[in-house]
């Protein structure tokens, strides 16, 4: 079984259901199903064969859940890129991924238009229509135009009777690069097993049904929303609410129509809908369940958003090369802040040392993690995945610590622990300490070199009150950190940097701190 045989079956089901609904308008299963069929087809007339790669390049719309299960039942690899990309970081990806098809909004086609030259390896583009006005230019004379197919056409022209592309479990389904955060970005191969065995053991875990109503604002070309919003809830007939573009008034106004039950988020939505002036706690009152992942929430905003609107937050945990969860609290016992939760079923996690020995409880090491979820490799990186994949684990690369309960917390990124005077500090920790200030709207920590100390912490600071002060944010650090945790210096700023998933990019902080 894999994920588009089972939306096959669950449309069987429930044909008459919604699937999901965009902009006001319900698509039900059946008419999901078959546009997915007609899609498939066109591709394969377009000479698409098991094995090619499709990348899209789409935010959250009808265009990319059709264009991700279409190219999977016609056989291909999924290559999901954020759209905002740059050109450089685009081209990259479409040509380290040898991609044979893009699928695009008709907004890019400028920028398709412009990397032309740099993409001898596309074939076909895709082009996936909007409602907005795209004025007199005659495409005709593009130097693309030869390429360029309509999405529209290719749904409505479709065969319903094509029967897809046989493939087997171990056949990569998708391709995810990660964000480069240690160089250039890295594709980890997912195959048909690992997203199906994921989104099925998610499903299981959260108890996912066809009752749900799922918010879906996450992006869908992060494996977060891929798996946990998008494949889980349509395996099992739920109904997704899409977003093409989170808004906090948006959500709520969303969840308050159709009762939405489920909200998959990741800490700085949370801290927007929190601190959103008109929110009303009586709009949220039909979520059963807010999920949160991408990046540790703090505790303090936990709490605050647990009280304010009265909805249980379930963290959870993974990464691109384990398709990606691996941990999430449970729902039937008390939730501990700042964990990430026991293993899901048939996902095991452990922290161990240096040497990949296991340390005692409680003691900080590096989570590694193993189950029917974890990648197959690296796409073209041989040594970067013998390096990653160890004796059936792999490496998250993140440090962690585990309870007598079984329950995971995560310390930090083991690249961005910072070391002062040889004791070891976690960013988080110290984040931790800054967020649980009343005026303190977000805040980031780094390491940066120091002549006696080695290194010493360096904070970022967005205020809620512009009376706070530099010696206000030590003082209460002082108050709450050992002293070599303290901060050097607070720097006062009016917005961190983010990815596209709202996770703060400290190495961007850091890159500006060293050019300065």
């Amino acid at each position: 079984m894999n994920i588009t045989e089972q939306l096959h079956e669950t449309a069987a089901r429930v044909a008459g259901k919604p699937a999901y609904y965009f902009m006001d308008q319900a698509t039900t299963y059946g008419e999901l199903d078959g546009a997915v069929t007609k899609f498939a087809d066109g591709l394969h007339k377009l000479g698409v064969s098991k094995g090619d790669h499709v990348a899209l390049l789409l935010g959250n719309s009808p265009h990319f859940i059709i264009g991700m299960y279409g190219a999977l039942r016609a056989g291909a690899t999924v290559i999901p890129i954020n759209p905002i990309y740059t050109p450089d970081e685009i081209g990259y990806i479409l040509n380290n991924g040898d991609v044979k098809v893009v699928l695009a909004l008709d907004l890019l086609v400028p920028l398709l238009e412009k990397m032309n030259p740099m993409l001898p390896n596309v074939e076909h583009m895709v082009i996936c229509e909007t409602e907005q006005d795209k004025g007199e230019a005659d495409i005709s004379k593009l130097s693309i135009y030869s390429k360029m197919k309509s999405f529209t056409s290719m749904v409505a022209s479709g065969d319903l009777s094509f029967n897809g592309q046989a493939v087997d479990e171990e056949d990569t389904a998708v391709i995810l690069y990660t964000s480069g955060t240690t160089g250039k970005p890295k594709g980890a191969m997912l195959t048909h097993k690992n997203l199906y065995s994921n989104a099925k053991d998610v499903g299981d875990y959260l108890k996912i049904t066809e009752e749900d109503r799922v918010v879906t604002t996450l992006p869908m070309f992060h494996v977060f929303c891929l798996t946990v919003v998008l494949n889980a809830p349509l395996m099992r007939g739920g109904t997704l609410l899409v977003v093409p573009k989170f808004s906090p008034q948006e959500i709520f106004r969303l969840v308050k129509k159709y009762e939405a039950t489920v909200f998959a988020g990741v800490p700085t939505m949370y801290n927007f809908l929190q601190q959103f002036p008109d929110g009303n706690p009586e709009d949220f009152k039909s979520l059963r369940l807010s999920i949160s992942g991408g990046a540790s929430l703090p505790v303090a905003l936990l709490k605050a958003f647990e009280q304010k609107f009265n909805v249980f937050v379930s963290e959870g945990y993974g990464l691109s090369e384990a398709s990606p969860v691996t941990t999430f609290n449970p729902l039937d016992r008390p939730r501990k802040p700042g964990s990430i939760g026991r293993n899901i079923q048939n996902v095991e996690n452990k922290v161990v040392n240096e040497m990949g020995e296991e340390v005692p409880i409680g003691e900080v090491g590096e989570l590694i993690v193993r189950g029917p979820n974890v990648m197959k490799g690296y796409y073209k990186l041989p040594e970067e995945s013998v390096a990653t994949l160890k004796n059936g684990w792999l490496y998250t690369g993140d440090l962690a610590r585990m309870d007598e309960e079984g329950y995971f917390y995560i310390v930090d990124r083991k690249k961005e622990m910072i070391i002062v005077g040889g004791y070891n500090v976690y960013p988080r920790e110290v984040e931790e300490v800054l967020f649980a200030h009343p005026d303190v709207v977000e805040a980031a920590v780094i390491g940066v070199p120091d002549p006696n100390q080695g290194e010493v912490v360096q904070a970022f600071v967005v205020k809620k009150n512009d009376s706070l002060t530099e010696a206000d944010v030590l003082t209460y650090c002082r108050e709450h950190l050992a002293k070599y945790k303290v901060p050097k210096n607070i720097e006062f700023i009016d917005e961190l940097p983010k990815n596209t998933t709202g996770k703060i990019l400290r190495r961007s902080l850091k890159a500006q701190v060293l050019q300065n």
